[in-house]
């Protein structure tokens, strides 16, 4: 089975600020080890209450406007019934319900099958916690 599901964890350093972190390289830097130039499908995971997964442009304030965007939908202030952490900390514990912490991603021919501007992302808005993992899995 080795040869048909792999998997791996990133360990990713989101800083003490919101952030949208692109981990399309590092998918593209396990795909090449893990699909071997196979098709199959790449799932992606974080397993945090307070961080999720987007495809989005990067680069080009894309990236930003989702952090505007979340914090127009989840304004960081005492509305949260979830109040340890950080002042409206319980916004966090929101976002993986509008940005899911999850995603399955088509492999063909050992590579991401992205469109020309899609990356995969990490959004993690949870200032209190810096250190995420990413479970990367590829079943072909």
């Amino acid at each position: 089975m080795a040869d048909v599901f792999t998997t791996r964890v990133l360990h990713v350093s989101s800083g003490s600020a919101e952030r949208v972190v692109d981990l399309t390289r590092d998918c593209e830097a396990f795909l090449r080890e893990a699909a071997a130039g196979r098709d199959g499908l790449l799932n992606i995971f974080v397993p945090h209450a307070t961080a999720g997964l987007a495809v989005i442009e990067t680069g080009a304030g894309s990236d930003d406007d989702l952090l505007a965007a979340l914090h127009t939908l989840l304004p960081a202030d005492d509305r949260w019934q979830h109040r340890h952490g950080s002042p409206g900390h319980g916004r966090d514990h929101v976002l993986p319900a509008i940005v899911p912490p999850h995603a399955t991603l088509p492999v063909l021919g050992g590579r991401l099958e992205l469109g020309t501007w899609q990356s995969v992302c990490l959004v993690d808005t949870n200032k209190d916690n810096a250190n995420r993992q990413v479970r990367l899995s590829f079943l072909g």
